[in-house]
């Protein structure tokens, strides 16, 4: 007998969907919160974020037929919020560093003290400064690994690099960030 709190993986959910679009639903609620998170991080403001979720998920419907389950759903469903998201940034929006500044504001709970916070701002504004210096392989691959909350193998698949490179380049990303973001601060 099969426990009922396992959820069923998504090679099972897929194939059910494949056949019945009605059952795509348990697919978007597995997925929606962290395909949003990742067209905010992208697209800086809530209403493009909620249409390129639209978008995605709407897109992931209509091509299922064509996921051939190679590898994570995760990476392909994925795969589709970039291009969507690319195609929004090509068309309407080409400065990707707001995304940062609205988390600037938001208040930190964990701070435990307005000096830690204006710490944290300070760091943030650098990173939000710091993000689009950064090569473009470097930071997409942050995006999707952190805000997207990819496993490195999953970005892997999105990106069409091997997990070695992705975890290269979001070591590197991070290296680079905290070189002129923490170690900057220290020596001024």
């Amino acid at each position: 007998m099969k426990d009922p709190h396992v959820e069923p993986d998504d090679g099972v959910l897929v194939k059910a969907a494949q056949t019945d679009p009605d059952a795509f639903d348990a697919l978007y609620r597995r997925y929606i919160a962290r395909i949003y998170r990742y067209c905010y991080a992208r697209a800086g403001n809530r209403a493009d974020a909620e249409d390129l979720t639209a978008q995605t998920f709407l897109a992931a419907l209509e091509g299922l037929s064509r996921y051939r389950g190679r590898g994570p759903f995760a990476a392909w469903l994925f795969g589709v919020a970039r291009r969507k998201c690319a195609d929004h940034h090509r068309s309407h929006y080409a400065d990707r560093s707001e995304p940062l500044a609205a988390a600037q504001s938001l208040p930190d709970p964990s701070a435990p003290d307005p000096e830690q916070n204006a710490y944290h701002n300070s760091v943030l504004d650098c990173i939000r400064r710091a993000l689009p210096s950064l090569s473009l392989d470097r930071r997409e691959a942050l995006t999707l690994r952190f805000w997207g909350g990819l496993k490195a193998r999953e970005v892997a698949a999105v990106m069409r690099r091997s997990e070695g490179a992705v975890k290269m380049l979001v070591s590197r990303a991070v290296a680079d960030l905290r070189r002129r973001c923490l170690d900057e601060e220290k020596t001024e």
